[in-house]
């Protein structure tokens, strides 16, 4: 049983359904938030500790596992703690603000021993169950294109929240924030990215970091793909394309969780339907969302991690953002891989 800890209770209860799911792997004994009662409604009758300590629970040795849930400005900093406290860590996405922190915090989990897990939960539902299975029967194929949208809509109510809309506070904006899930989705099944080309607006609010993004990604396969970014839509929607050899892969439209949803797998030779319908009629979904990976991080801290998020895919996410502002900034494409050498490796940040 692995004795967990959550900071924070915003995204927090989120990651607390999850773990309500798993209880024979799981047990969360420990909630962290400065506003108690806030907790406390979270927590329910549920018999878990509300603290509005920190060091309190890095201090309990009975805890084994630190899930983050803080504002991004805090992860890394606590993410550090908490390795050096001697826990696992899992860690809201962005992971970190920089490269430069990224390998910080890999060097820390290699150094304590212990493992670091961002949180890329749009990973886990049947849509990506049923895409690996074509993939193992051989109908995928190469792929040649893919596009992604992030269309979503945010006001200012959204960015009422003090530390919403700022560089201090969020480390970026719709780039870092709303549109890291489908680029992780996008490496997932495409793979690493060679080169990219990027714009990056603030045309929807008032505020400091952009909220309008267009991308273009040529991938180590060859693959090409494109990804468009918005908080001025008028309704919440993710949506993603991946057009492979012999098929092509539609999402829904659902904004939070597209691999949930029903996807469509449409052959490109109509006589390959049948053994396409045939693969998706046996594919067991599994869990979806936060409860498929926490129940991937278990597996891994337990000597499975076939499927679970490594410290490593959390670094190439944060590689890709710093390749996307660099790319914006300077009006020239960029090359992956990125090392100490790259010209936003210390941070992305504007200085103030």
């Amino acid at each position: 049983m692995i004795r967990v800890a959550i900071l924070g209770a915003g995204i927090g209860r989120e990651h607390l359904d999850g773990y309500r799911l798993l209880p024979t792997r799981f047990q969360v004994a420990a909630l962290v938030d400065l506003d108690t009662a806030r907790a406390q409604a979270v927590v329910g009758a549920d018999p878990i500790r509300i603290e509005a300590d920190i060091d309190a629970v890095l201090a309990d040795p009975a805890i084994d596992l630190i899930d983050v849930c803080l504002p991004p400005h805090l992860h890394l900093p606590i993410s550090l703690k908490a390795l050096a406290a001697g826990k696992h860590v899992i860690c809201e996405k962005p992971l970190v603000a920089s490269l430069a922190d990224a390998d910080r915090l890999l060097g820390a989990a290699r150094d304590a021993g212990k493992r670091v897990t961002p949180v890329f939960q749009y990973r886990y539902g049947p849509a990506m169950a049923q895409l690996r299975a074509l993939t193992a029967a051989g109908l995928t194929g190469r792929a040649y294109a893919a596009s992604l949208e992030t269309h979503w809509m945010r006001g200012p109510a959204y960015y009422a929240v003090p530390w919403r809309g700022t560089w201090a506070g969020e480390n970026g904006g719709a780039v870092l924030g709303h549109a890291i899930h489908n680029h992780d989705l996008m490496m997932m099944v495409l793979g690493p990215v060679k080169r990219l080309s990027a714009f990056t607006a603030t045309r929807v609010n008032a505020i400091q970091t952009e909220d309008c993004a267009a991308i273009s990604f040529e991938m180590e396969s060859g693959a090409l793909a494109t990804s468009s970014i918005t908080l001025g839509a008028a309704t919440d929607t993710s949506r993603i394309r991946f057009c492979f050899e012999g098929l092509t892969a539609e999402s829904g439209s659902a904004p939070y969780a597209p691999a949930t949803g029903a996807w469509r797998f449409t052959a490109r030779e109509p006589y390959q339907q049948a053994r396409i319908d045939e693969v998706l009629a046996d594919v067991t979904p599994g869990l979806t969302g936060f409860a498929g990976f926490l129940q991937a991080t278990a597996d891994a801290l337990e000597g499975d991690a076939t499927q679970a998020v490594s410290a490593e895919d959390g670094r190439r996410s944060i590689e890709l953002v710093t390749a996307i502002y660099s790319a914006a900034r300077s009006g020239q494409a960029i090359t992956l891989p990125l090392g100490p050498e790259a010209p936003l490796y210390a941070g992305w940040v504007p200085a103030t």
